[in-house]
């Protein structure tokens, strides 16, 4: 089969590799229907990932259809059409039982295109099946739920709930992008009284309004403290949401949020960032930082199957599976093509 394949940092190739198998019981082997790229893949082509290894096959998102199954694998069979997350959970560990995915203990956890072969490919292998794929609703387009496994659960679940996000709050996200724009519709379902996007780039700042922003600053021409403070009587947001993952954007979630405010981090960070305390130990704020659980899952797959969430708005670009490395250079490049998600399919 061929798959994207990492081969150290700034190079990928879109080659043949051995189409994988089952290998333990709780194994399901998927044929891919649909796949997109993250943030995250253009972080670790970066080297921002240390942990991904050359020849790993990368991608932790798709949706697709069940080809094998392992003999403990109960809830689907060949011929299911699945969400494939991009975190899986063995289930039992301690960290699964309390629903802190992410952080399973049992062999899962955000392993897809980072510790094992992931997504970007025409199969994959996912482990612990049961519990780390999601049928797809009935009527629901595959490109609408492929969004539900990654970016509309982080933004809602490390940008929204982390940050404790309540009705009447302002909401300041640092980053229009795919993440930011998650987090500014999840947001928008806790009724905030006003939502600011930050970003440098016009065309997300517009994409941030048809997602439910209600002011839009390009911090490369103005200052957006001064939009927040005019906002809140000088105060600051209630909450600030850092959606790109970089120090500037982090110290400025920072700087944006009032006295007893809340930053929820969402930004996959590859350098230091500084955090003043000679500043901040006074001034009663609360920093969350976190790999998604996607424990919301079910819950967004309600929303987007019952029209409450518009999942496939995010979707700018289509493309065939085998044309990856102009996928990559379009969305790599969004300031100028204006991608948001860019999505591949068989």
């Amino acid at each position: 089969m061929r798959a994207m394949v990492y081969h150290g940092p700034g190079r990928k190739a879109w080659e043949e590799v051995p189409k994988p198998r089952v290998t333990e019981p709780g194994d399901a082997v998927v044929r891919i229907d649909a796949v997109t790229i993250c943030g995250t893949d253009l972080h670790i082509l970066k080297g921002d990932v240390p942990a991904v290894t050359d020849g790993r096959v990368l991608g932790h998102e798709a949706v697709g259809t069940v080809e094998e199954v392992g003999p403990g694998v109960r809830t689907v069979k060949p011929g299911d059409q699945v969400l494939v997350s991009c975190v899986t959970a063995c289930g039992t560990c301690r960290f699964c039982r309390e629903g802190r995915y992410g952080q399973c203990l049992g062999g899962g956890g955000w392993i897809l295109g980072h510790r094992i072969d992931g997504t970007q490919a025409e199969y994959v292998r996912v482990p612990f099946a049961d519990t780390s794929v999601y049928p797809v609703p009935a009527g629901v387009a595959a490109e609408d739920v492929l969004m539900l496994a990654d970016i509309l659960p982080t933004g809602y679940e490390v940008g929204v709930l982390n940050g404790g996000v309540r009705p009447g709050d302002v909401v300041a996200v640092v980053g229009a992008g795919p993440i930011g724009l998650a987090a500014i519709a999840g947001a928008r379902l806790f009724s905030p009284s006003r939502i600011v996007a930050i970003d440098l780039a016009d065309s997300r700042l517009e994409a941030a309004g048809r997602f439910g922003a209600d002011t839009a600053v390009n911090n490369g021409r103005q200052d957006p403290l001064a939009v927040v403070h005019e906002l809140t009587g000088g105060l600051g947001a209630d909450v600030t949401i850092e959606a790109v993952g970089v120090p500037e954007a982090f110290e400025l979630a920072v700087e944006l949020a009032r006295p007893g405010g809340r930053i929820a981090n969402v930004g996959v960070h590859g350098r230091p960032a500084t955090l003043h305390l000679e500043k901040q130990w006074i001034r009663d704020i609360t920093i969350t930082t976190g790999l998604v659980d996607t424990s919301s899952t079910p819950t967004l797959l309600r929303l987007v199957a019952g029209g409450q969430v518009d999942a496939g708005r995010f979707v700018t670009h289509r493309f065939e599976l085998d044309e990856f490395p102009k996928a990559y250079e379009v969305f790599a490049g969004a300031a100028d093509t204006g991608a948001l998600k860019v999505v591949l399919t068989r």
